[in-house]
């Protein structure tokens, strides 16, 4: 099953989510208003809309995550590979390999990612 979409603002949150969790609604909320500038009804409209979608708990005015960083990373990265390179790995990864000095040690990991 994907997980629900989660947009860039959202994301920023989750990372802040995933590094605390589980916290405390109020808590959650200064520090969101510390690292992202977000009012304290910007950080609780976020937390109910991803409430809404799947993505987060708030119970007891507790707040958790119920997808992980992981899934998220992958279903965004999908969405991109099929949005921007129509589906093709190889595609991506040749536009990745030529925009960026790989060096012989993260060339190696790639090698050894395919291989498995």
């Amino acid at each position: 099953m994907q997980p629900p979409k989660v947009f860039e603002s959202e994301y920023r949150f989750c990372l802040i989510l995933w590094k605390y969790e589980p916290i405390n609604s109020t808590r959650l909320a200064q520090i969101c208003r510390e690292e992202l500038g977000w009012s304290r009804t910007t950080t609780y409209t976020v937390i109910r809309r991803l409430s809404d979608r799947g993505v987060v708990r708030n119970e007891n005015a507790i707040v958790t995550s119920l997808v992980s960083k992981e899934e998220i990373q992958v279903a965004q990265m999908e969405e991109m590979l099929e949005k921007t390179f129509e589906g093709s790995l190889p595609a991506f990864v040749a536009a990745f390999a030529r925009r960026q000095k790989l060096s012989d040690d993260e060339v190696e990991e790639i090698l050894r990612i395919i291989g498995e």
